[in-house]
């Protein structure tokens, strides 16, 4: 196959191998605290929601500060 040959590719499978593998070992519950609110939930979603959420903020800041020195 051809897909195993190019080294990007096997980069993103190795990666996405030890996030399956995190998240599987990471299923008990924890609380969040923020100011006055508190959040029951499993360290499953929150560890992708938080990865999703720093992913969001870099795209939207990199293309702010791109659009200034533009």
């Amino acid at each position: 196959m051809d897909l195993y040959k190019k080294p990007k590719n096997i980069a993103i499978i190795v990666l996405v191998v030890l996030l399956a593998m995190i998240l599987i070992q990471n299923t008990q519950v924890i609380t969040l605290k923020f100011l006055f609110w508190e959040i029951s939930m499993s360290k499953i979603v929150f560890i992708p929601s938080t990865l999703a959420i720093g992913a969001i903020i870099g795209f939207v800041v990199t293309k702010l500060f791109s659009r200034k020195k533009s």
